[in-house]
């Protein structure tokens, strides 16, 4: 009886020693992942501060709706620039956005044969490619073929830049997506394509708009291409096939300029920039999470009231 009172007590004891190490090293990691979290967080507050407080002297409602006016003289805005902005992201998320999200549904879902795997491969290589070679690609391809630049060659390069992330985070996405989705599915003897768009991409929408958001926020910021594609120019838009300028492209060319008020009107555009990417976020966030909402057991529950009281 006291082997086996011995026996016990030493279990507990060994037990009480592995539940504490155990804590020790969950506190441990605690502590170094919240470190890193802090480490990220400090370069990135630091940037938004700099920007906030150097860009917003120059913000008013000339300067978000005026043309620019002559070099070095501080008057005119970036109103082209803006509306400049908004259509070339908008253009390239018609093109890119569907290409990837196809091409994320088919590397998941059927791609386990060879071409697939060579697809992904060339697409975590087109990843990588500099944003400045997709802009000599479109200038090749677009501009020196038409005879000018316009903005369907900046809505193509930039959505060479685009799909490959939303494929990519698309197929992660599906990938998570549990078996037993689709198992279910097939139980029901629903046909592979249904189960696909309407239970597996249906839960895996909160990763493919992340991957999109992700993707418009990167093609926001880039000038390379722009330069080789869209050129730039101090006129609203007019055309398709004519020049048109955009934000990065302003910030690009006031930061070139020796100018005080140019430095200064660098810093607002920048400043514009971010609200832009930030109220697309913030939009699209909002809009799919009151869709969820409206869609969920609560909203079912009312319109199933609604048509039983009609």
């Amino acid at each position: 009886m006291s082997t086996t009172n011995e026996r016990r007590q030493e279990y507990r004891a060994l037990f009480k020693q592995n539940v504490e190490k155990r804590l020790v090293v969950d506190k441990i990691v605690r502590i170094i992942v919240f470190a890193c979290v802090i480490i990220a967080i400090i370069p990135l507050g630091s940037i938004l501060v700099e920007v906030f407080k150097n860009g917003i002297a120059a913000i008013s409602y000339e300067f978000l709706t005026a043309t620019p006016g002559a070099i070095g003289s501080g008057e005119g805005g970036i109103g082209p620039a803006i509306q400049g902005t908004l259509i070339i992201i908008g253009l390239s998320s018609l093109i890119g956005v569907p290409i990837g999200v196809m091409s994320g549904i088919y590397l998941s879902e059927y791609g386990d044969n060879k071409l697939a795997r060579t697809i992904r491969f060339f697409n975590d290589v087109f990843m990588e490619f500099p944003s400045i070679v997709l802009g000599i690609f479109a200038f090749l391809v677009i501009v020196l073929i038409l005879g000018h630049f316009s903005v369907w060659a900046g809505a193509f390069a930039l959505s060479l830049i685009m799909f490959p992330i939303v494929a990519r985070t698309t197929e992660e996405s599906l990938k998570m997506v549990p078996i037993t989705y689709r198992e279910a599915g097939t139980a029901l003897g629903l046909k592979k394509w249904v189960i696909t768009f309407r239970i597996v991409v249906s839960a895996a929408k909160n990763g493919m708009i992340t991957g999109i958001l992700l993707s418009v926020s990167r093609i926001g910021g880039e000038t390379a291409p722009l330069i080789m594609t869209i050129l730039g120019s101090s006129q609203f838009f007019s055309s398709m096939d004519v020049p048109m300028d955009a934000l990065p492209l302003r910030i690009w060319r006031l930061s070139l300029l020796p100018y005080d008020s140019a430095q200064l009107q660098g810093w607002g555009s920048a400043l514009v920039l971010i609200f832009i990417i930030l109220g697309i976020n913030l939009t699209v966030r909002y809009f799919f999470a009151n869709k969820k909402r409206k869609n969920g057991l609560f909203g079912q529950l009312i319109k199933k009231g609604g048509k039983t009281k009609n």
